[in-house]
């Protein structure tokens, strides 16, 4: 058995997949084409939810199966108002991974997906919630810094992987996300603990990703500090920061952070409406950058690693290269 083989095992294991290098959930742009062809070239794809109706979701899984050879999975946002109608759609599918991300998960929740039999993955920002979280049984972890595209938190990928693999990585499997390009890193974390790992920028500009030709070109032109955080203006109004390219949807937002706050001054909407609001607003803005080529106004979503990616080339092609670097670097470390 190779070296990486070797300290991905874990991680194998729990996504049967060949390479523990999961692809992140990119709303848009982690849909049936891009997912199965990961999953196909024995990387691990993974479904955006987002902000789907159960109905889309259906539709979406069914797809992907009829496209996927090899396990996939689900990603679904914590606070999605019908996340147990959507674990109901993934049980019917006989989905076996499930990924939580957007905060802690809502009582039951856990338990309505393992009564499937499915793997529960759950992201931790902290150590505290890291530990919560494996108590309350979960299969696995992703620790992703802020390095990373879209939502994001405060504290970076490095830290993080210091802070909670040594302490959590004997219990459950841990997938270190954010900032990650190339397979060097992509070794470390491995020597450090980690069970495997998730990117996400990596994948944008692959062939089989429907991502519209001008956002690709964005990605392939940008730097690393060109992939920046949105800044929140009101401390009343808990937004997540999103780190995306920046343009003129960067200011468009602060425009809607204003707004979504004058209807909570208001008492027009409650706090989750308001979240709930601008998790819609994200997702319109997406859409319009990735599927309709808007560049200017719609949102870039970009993790700093976004400079590490200088062409469009397969999936496969991809993953070969990831896991050849970092078996190489592997291999000189001893």
């Amino acid at each position: 058995m190779s070296k990486i083989k070797d300290l991905m095992a874990r991680g194998t294991e729990l996504l049967g997949s060949d390479h523990a290098i999961l692809c992140g959930a990119m709303s848009w742009v982690s849909e049936r084409h891009l997912v199965s062809a990961i999953s196909n070239a024995g990387g691990f794809g993974v479904i955006a939810c987002g902000a789907m109706t159960p109905e889309l979701l259906d539709v979406e899984i069914a797809a992907t199966k009829a496209l996927a050879t090899r396990n996939f999975g689900v990603n679904l946002i914590t606070m999605h108002p019908q996340l147990f109608d959507l674990i109901e759609v993934c049980a019917k599918h006989g989905v076996g991974h499930v990924v939580l991300a957007g905060g802690l998960p809502p009582k039951g929740s856990l338990e309505a997906i393992k009564a499937s039999d499915a793997k529960v993955i759950c992201f931790a920002p902290t150590l505290a919630l890291a530990k919560k979280l494996v108590r309350s049984g979960v299969d696995a972890l992703v620790i992703e810094g802020m390095e990373a595209g879209g939502h994001i938190g405060p504290v970076s990928t490095s830290v993080l992987a210091q802070e909670i693999l040594p302490s959590l990585a004997d219990e459950v499997p841990i997938f270190v996300a954010g900032g990650i390009g190339r397979g060097e890193a992509i070794a470390g974390y491995l020597e450090m603990g980690a069970s495997g790992v998730q990117l996400g920028t990596r994948f944008v500009c692959a062939t089989e990703s429907i991502a519209h030709p001008n956002f690709k070109k964005a990605f392939l032109r940008a730097s690393a500090r060109e992939a920046v955080a949105s800044v929140q203006i009101d401390p009343r109004l808990p937004v997540i920061p999103v780190r995306a390219l920046k343009n003129a949807g960067t200011e468009a937002f602060t425009a809607k952070q204003r707004e979504v706050a004058n209807k909570l001054d208001t008492g027009e909407i409650d706090m989750l409406a308001a979240q709930l609001e601008i998790e819609h607003y994200w997702a319109g803005a997406l859409r319009r950058a990735v599927i309709d080529g808007d560049v200017e106004n719609g949102s870039l979503m970009a993790g700093q690693s976004v400079g590490m990616v200088s062409e469009e080339e397969g999936v496969a092609d991809i993953i070969a290269t990831l896991v050849q670097q970092a078996e190489m670097a592997l291999h000189t470390r001893g």
